[in-house]
């Protein structure tokens, strides 16, 4: 087997993704602090629930930042995989706590608001406070917005394509509530502007039941996405190939498993691929089981020398491959015969018994 390469792709990367979730948690704490405050001075219900969506991102970004550390851990003897796939369990216990609870706290708001109209009690402090915190999530979101283009461009997608499909699922949550926390402030905005035009709260209320809905879909989406990459399998096929299989993000590129496949099949020594298997191990690791049909008339010496070529030269075709597990299904003719049994004794030697 081969060990896991160098993580300095991985590394690097971490170290990116790390930094703008610090960007996140660091406008995010401070939004959430100016929000609650004016939403209890001027008693405005569309700023109470972006109030609680920000304290919920700062929730989530303070689990993103466990994950990052957990995550990037050297692998050992009991963990000979690693540890990044604690990145998507931390991950989800992100998306199921701080954001449903969040949401919660918007749509009890937005609800009560609508059946107890409350009255706003200053309008300039709640835009005052709404801009400042537009301005805040704008800068986060420029961070996280500006490293998932990076990683669009290296793989040939869009940017709503990276948010969604990258392994990296700190950065996926924190682009996701960076949008939703912009989208929140101007929908909290146009609800304090129709109140304060009205004279009615009812839009408040609505707003704050939007932005809980609106909530609710992203928690679905990231609980979602780090599902997959915890149980996710993929098998290197025609089909498979073609594109986001079942919604499940490609472990590697289309031609980088073409690239393999046609190595396998051209290697000498290989009469066929049985099975090729490939898993997220962690953001941007991933790892390879190929079962192979080899030559029976290789000895023991040559079977080993073909595995390590095969995964030498495999984890050369992706930045992405961590590790590479080449299991043979044949081997040497020669081990595969009967043994010989001992030869009877002569009746001289048993004479000597």
């Amino acid at each position: 087997m081969a060990r896991p390469k160098s993580a300095e792709n991985g590394g690097r990367s971490a170290n990116d993704s790390m930094r703008t979730v610090l960007v996140a948690l660091g406008a995010g704490l401070g939004v959430a602090l100016a929000k609650a405050g004016a939403a209890a001075f001027t008693g405005s219900s569309a700023l109470a629930a972006e109030a609680a969506h920000s304290l919920a991102d700062t929730a989530n970004d303070s689990f993103l930042v466990v994950a990052q550390r957990r995550s990037t851990r050297a692998p050992n003897d009991r963990h000979p995989l690693g540890y990044g796939r604690e990145a998507y369990f931390w991950a989800l216990i992100a998306a199921c706590a701080a954001f449903v609870a969040g949401a919660a706290f918007s749509l009890r708001d937005g609800i009560d608001q609508l059946i107890n109209p409350s009255a706003t009690a200053s309008f300039a402090v709640a835009y005052i406070v709404l801009g400042i915190s537009t301005v805040l999530d704008l800068a986060s979101i420029r961070q996280s917005a500006a490293q998932l283009i990076s990683r669009a461009r290296r793989y040939r997608r869009s940017l709503l394509q990276e948010s969604q499909e990258t392994s990296d699922p700190a950065l996926r949550a924190v682009f996701s509530e960076d949008a939703v926390s912009v989208s929140g402030d101007v929908i909290a905005l146009i609800a304090l502007g129709i109140n304060q035009i009205t004279g009615s709260s009812v839009a408040q209320g609505v707003a704050a039941v939007l932005i809980g809905l609106v909530l609710v879909r992203i928690s679905v989406q990231l609980i979602k996405r780090s599902h997959d990459f915890l149980v996710g399998v993929w098998v290197l096929t025609a089909e498979a190939r073609d594109g986001d299989a079942g919604g499940l993000t490609p472990a590697i590129r289309p031609a980088e498993s073409e690239r393999m496949q046609a190595l396998l099949s051209t290697y000498p020594g290989v009469t066929g691929i049985c099975e090729l298997l490939v898993s997220f191990v962690g953001p941007g690791r991933v790892w390879i089981v190929a079962r192979i049909d080899i030559d029976e008339d290789l000895g023991g010496t040559q079977v080993k020398s073909l595995v390590r070529g095969i995964e030498s030269s495999m984890k050369h075709e992706s930045e992405n491959v961590y590790r590479v597990d080449v299991v043979p299904t044949g081997g040497d003719r020669r081990s595969r015969r009967e043994p010989r049994r001992p030869e009877s004794p002569s009746p001289q030697h048993q004479s000597n018994i």
